[in-house]
């Protein structure tokens, strides 16, 4: 599968994410924001601090060149993967619903976390068991909705992963949500971070299964 990694000023987890695409498998190609998007499988927003978080997290490059074809893909069915500073942008350009807000406490969380998979029926969820842990590395990942909204979610399955503890406040400890479609997953954990034995510190690598699963390949 052909994989374009939309690289903005600031992002900083694009060869993570370049790695793990390819250690299972797919084409990833580097897409500079601003440059003509080619002809891709489907796409992935990585992690960082596109235009330095300026205004807000994500607000800037939701509005970028590239985040146009990004909505053609999503809206052809095509899968599409925020992670981070990627899912913020995803909310900000309104390819998914709520947003992301300062972790309460306030504070920059980086560690190992818990994660319960409430959706195994996404593109990159597949094969999925029904807790994994990944790390997280954000100030701003406090999931948040409005009421109403989270009780439409929660009806149309779009809340893919909560956090098994507390962790930054997220409304309904949410993690990572996807579209009323399935084929667009924002979430602030970094599976490209844990695809491998040797980054895990139990030696495990449990998004590994994202990954297989992106490529039809998760049993």
């Amino acid at each position: 599968m052909r994989v374009g990694i939309v690289v903005f000023p600031g992002s900083n987890c694009e060869r993570d994410m370049f790695r793990a695409l390819k250690l299972f498998g797919h084409e990833p190609v580097y897409c500079w924001h601003e440059a003509p998007v080619p002809r891709l499988d489907a796409a992935v927003l990585p992690g960082g601090f596109s235009y330095g978080d300026r205004l807000r997290a994500g607000a800037i490059a939701a509005n970028s060149p590239a985040i146009r074809t990004v909505r053609r893909m999503a809206g052809q069915g095509k899968p599409v993967l925020g992670v981070c500073n990627g899912f913020q942008i995803l909310t900000e350009a309104g390819l998914l619903p709520g947003a992301l807000l300062p972790n309460d406490p306030p504070g920059f969380e980086c560690r190992w976390v818990g994660l319960d998979v409430e959706n195994a029926s996404t593109p990159f969820t597949r094969g999925m068991p029904a807790s994994v842990r990944m790390p997280v590395a954000c100030g701003e990942g406090r999931y948040h909705a409005d009421e109403r909204t989270l009780r439409e979610m929660e009806r149309r399955n779009m809340i893919v992963f909560r956090y098994a503890g507390g962790v930054n406040g997220s409304a309904s400890g949410i993690a990572g949500v996807c579209s009323k479609e399935g084929n667009v997953l924002g979430m602030m954990p970094h599976p490209e971070r844990a695809a491998e034995a040797q980054t895990d510190p139990l030696g495990v690598g449990p998004a590994a299964a994202m990954f297989e699963s992106l490529g039809g390949t998760a049993s």
